[in-house]
Parts: C-alpha cells; structure tokens; sequence
C-alpha cells in the first residue's frame, strides 16, 4: 500500500513566511529596546531567527515528505503597457494673475479649492499606487519563497523518514538562502 504524499498550499507557506518576519521584527525591537546595538547586530540577530525558523520548517518539510502545491492566483491576464497605455506629457497649467480686489479674493479662494480637490485626488492617486506596489512585492516575494521551497521540497521523496538527510538538505539550502545576506551585511560593516 502506497502512503500518500502530504502536501502544503503555497498561499499557507507564504502567510507563514509573513508571520516569521513579523515575529522576527518584533523580537529585534522588543529584546533592542534595553540595549543600544548597532544596526548590523539587529541585522545578523534577524537573519538567525530567520534562518533557524527556515531550518526547522524545511527539516520538518523533508523528514515529513511534504510536497508544495501553487494555489496563488495567476497573472498572465496582466500586461504591462495597459494602465498608462499614451501617457505623453502632462498637461500645463498656467495660473492667471489676480488683482488685489473682491475679484481677486473670490478667484484666489476658488483656486485654493480647485487645488485642495486636487491634491486631495492626487493623495488617492498616490495611495492607489503605493498599495499596487505593495501587491506586486508581495507577489514576487511569494513567487521568490514558494519557488524555492518547491525546489526544496522536490527532495522530499528521498528524505522521508531519515532525519540526517533531511537536517543536511535544510542545512545546505538554509546556507545558500540566508547566507548570502549574511555576506552582504559582513561587507558591509567591512567597508564602513
């Protein structure tokens, strides 16, 4: 009888991934705030609980046999010309002079309205982009994580039930993944 291979919806593992830098971020701050350390050492503190976490959860993954399945909604509908397909240039706004009587103060107070709606509509504009963004990072970190413990967990078949194995390929794919970054933050402080 075959035993049938567990598996874990990409969208989990990347909630996951958001709640350990949470966590992460929050126990830099909250264990820093009696100490004065530098920046590098909140760095490499951070980089630890991440790369432990990342340890335990990808030994636990390939002793276990998990498997990965992509349930993250597609985006090839998307394309990347489409939202500001002709944008050319901007439109000019030459402001008129205004006197210094009633005309003046009336023109004066509806261009102060006119511009008040309009920064107001720009602030929404700009909020409305900044959210976008936010989505496509966070996409691509989700593209980036489940992607490479895919690849991870593409071992799983071979290191179901040996712990050794399983701790050497979690090891070896932690180095690569979280190392780098350790390399960069040591340069760093290096060169400064």
């Amino acid at each position: 009888m075959k035993i049938k291979q567990k598996y874990l919806k990409g969208k989990s593992v990347f909630i996951v991934s958001l709640l350990v830098i949470g966590i992460t971020i929050l126990t830099v701050y909250l264990t820093g705030i009696n100490y004065n350390r530098s920046l590098t050492s909140n760095l490499y503190l951070s980089l630890g609980i991440i790369a432990t976490a990342l340890f335990l959860f990808m030994t636990y993954g390939l002793y276990s046999g998990i498997g990965l399945i992509d349930n993250f909604p597609k985006f090839r509908n998307f394309k990347s010309g489409d939202l500001i397909a002709n944008s050319g240039t901007g439109p000019t706004m030459e402001l008129p002079s205004v006197g210094d009587g009633i005309g003046g103060l009336i023109l004066s107070i509806l261009l102060w309205i006119g511009m008040s709606i309009l920064f107001v509509i720009l602030l929404i504009v700009l909020e409305a982009v900044f959210w976008f963004s936010l989505f496509i990072i966070l996409a691509m970190l989700y593209w980036i994580f489940f992607r490479a413990l895919k690849f991870v967990f593409n071992k799983s078949k071979d290191t179901k039930g040996d712990i050794g194995i399983s701790a050497v390929y979690s090891l070896t794919y932690t180095l690569l993944y979280v190392g780098w970054i350790f390399g960069i933050v040591y340069l760093t402080e290096i060169m400064k």
